[in-house]
């Protein structure tokens, strides 16, 4: 009589086991949830710049040192926070919420910020040429209302309008401040030059 145990184990060693299909549901799944991670968000290196400022009414520069760029994500959003070398004080911060206007005039980024009728400006001066664009984009990235513009465009095309025109008539009335101080300097010159003209 044959063993039990010898039969079991036969019989066992003869079943062939069919391979587990995957389940739609587990394809489905691991097509949405690659096991490939992406890659980290780049960090952004601060930006070294001297500051200037150009305060409302004013037609000159005042220079307020040196300071670091950097870039602070706030949730969805990032803002770009200008601070002082020496104390470490935030001397202004470009956001969503800011009005602005910011373009390249060699290595330096000059920022035209609108507080209703009034412009401050703020100029820039990086390094070298390759960090004044990465100074720029880093500051119409930050400052560029994507909600509004995918919400509300005609509202947020209202906005850019009135900006630069804000600071366009601040630019028109800085020429004609600077023209007519000009014109009374010259004139000041030509009365004093009358004066010193010996009588024959």
């Amino acid at each position: 009589m044959m063993d039990s145990d010898a039969v079991m184990e036969g019989s066992s060693s003869s079943v062939q086991v069919a391979p587990r299909l995957p389940s739609i549901e587990s394809e489905y799944t691991s097509s949405l949830m690659p096991n490939v991670l992406p890659p980290p968000a780049r960090e952004f290196r601060d930006i070294q710049v001297k500051v200037h400022i150009r305060r409302p009414e004013k037609d000159s520069w005042a220079y307020l040192g040196r300071a670091l760029v950097s870039q602070e994500v706030v949730g969805q959003s990032s803002r770009v926070v200008v601070r002082s070398l020496t104390s470490s004080k935030v001397l202004v911060a470009f956001g969503e919420v800011s009005e602005l206007q910011a373009e390249k005039r060699g290595n330096f980024v000059v920022v035209g910020c609108v507080e209703g009728s009034r412009v401050i400006s703020w100029s820039l001066n990086a390094v070298n040429n390759s960090e004044t664009l990465r100074l720029l984009a880093s500051i119409e990235l930050a400052c560029y209302r994507c909600r509004l513009a995918v919400v509300d465009p005609r509202t947020h095309t209202k906005s850019r309008r009135r900006i630069e025109r804000v600071i366009k008539e601040d630019r028109r009335r800085r020429h004609r401040r600077r023209k007519d101080q000009d014109a009374m300097i010259d004139a000041f010159q030509q009365h004093h030059l009358g004066d010193d003209v010996p009588e024959s």
